[in-house]
């Protein structure tokens, strides 16, 4: 079951109270104090793995707490300390304070491992506490209590590509044909309802990670549909690509002006990402002109039909790629304009060397 936001209440371990003792041994006259100190209670760490890649491990449970520290005993002994309670989470996870929306932790990196909260200190035993007027103190200390926080961990898949498009655009089919991803695909909206990861090859020694997301709608920025449920998980993606239908009733231009414009309300930092838009279904369309209206949509966007063709992209269709050989590369313009078919595999094979020199451009 793919989970991607739980809450609940974690605290640290109590301290061990400290121990109010006197050596009691044949021969010994008057002893003295002897009490130990208590064991520090257990702390609590966050720690990315990245053979989960899921919160379901934390669905259900309303609080997680560390083990107190054990109290101190007599002859100086020191309470053990409790052992910390480590929590796995997925690379992309945020540990967020539930109650001001603070982000604590952001946990990214494979092995990386954060202190959130520290087990309290154990209790002084009596033996610190002797001086030359209190020669028999009867007092220690109490261990200090440990800390507690309510959490809310969110987590934001960490791709190189994340698909943008409406619902049943193409983007399973896609990723199913370019990459070692098996998402469920089907001819109705909403097939995918959680995000999937792909690893697409290219080459023998390269890759890159694709992000198969929720179809997004109008408004889905308000929440409609399944809203930020689709739009914070292409928060971490390092280079977009839009899908747009050929064969949907809304023009090609209008469903990139609706996609452009959702995400940017969510985020602007996200809508400044380097992009490309991809025209799927084109063995399904049903228009007049599939070449002239590609070419409207290209002149649309301020554009050229491209004459290069560095990445063997299919000629029987137009298309735009940036040309980068004599020009550095726009941030303001999408990399490449391209017709595709994942039924008929049209340009599936070059879309790859696109997209990885797509995401090489990212500073």
């Amino acid at each position: 079951m793919f989970v991607d936001s739980v809450k609940f209440t974690v605290s640290s371990g109590k301290g061990g109270q400290g121990c109010a003792s006197f050596r009691r041994e044949k021969f010994v006259v008057k002893g003295g104090p002897d009490g130990g100190d208590g064991g520090k209670g257990g702390d609590v760490y966050f720690q990315v793995d990245n053979n989960t890649d899921t919160l379901s491990w934390f669905k259900g449970r309303t609080v997680l707490k560390a083990n107190n520290g054990k109290p101190g005993e007599g002859r100086n002994k020191t309470g053990k300390s409790a052992e910390s309670l480590v929590l796995v989470v997925p690379p992309g996870t945020q540990i967020i304070d539930n109650n001001t929306g603070e982000v604590l932790l952001d946990m990214l990196e494979e092995g990386q491992k954060e202190l959130l909260l520290e087990g309290g200190k154990g209790g002084l035993g009596n033996t610190h506490f002797k001086n030359s007027r209190n020669q028999r103190p009867t007092y220690a200390q109490p261990g200090l209590p440990g800390q507690s926080l309510e959490l809310r961990l969110e987590l934001k898949l960490i791709a190189d590509v994340g698909l943008v498009g409406y619902p049943n655009v193409g983007k399973s089919t896609l990723i199913s044909t370019t990459s070692n991803a098996s998402p469920e695909i089907a001819n109705y909206e909403f097939t995918t309802l959680t995000p999937k990861l792909g690893v697409v090859e290219v080459g023998e020694y390269s890759s890159f990670v694709m992000a198969d997301i929720p179809g997004i709608i109008d408004g889905a920025s308000d929440g409609r549909g399944l809203g930020i449920e689709f739009l914070k998980h292409i928060e971490r993606t390092k280079t977009l690509l839009f899908m747009i239908d050929v064969a949907n009733y809304r023009t090609i231009i209008d469903q990139y002006k609706v996609l452009k414009e959702e995400v940017k309300k969510f985020s602007e930092e996200l809508s400044g990402r380097n992009f490309a838009i991809a025209l799927t279904k084109i063995d399904a369309y049903y228009g007049e002109d599939l070449e002239g209206d590609i070419k409207a949509f290209i002149n649309e966007l301020g554009l050229e039909v491209a004459q290069s063709n560095d990445y063997g992209f299919d000629k029987t269709l137009p298309y735009y790629v940036q040309d980068l050989t004599f020009n550095k590369f726009d941030e303001s313009k999408p990399f490449f304009v391209l017709p595709l078919s994942s039924v008929t595999h049209l340009n599936t094979n070059s879309i790859k060397f696109a997209l990885y020199d797509l995401i090489g451009q990212n500073k």
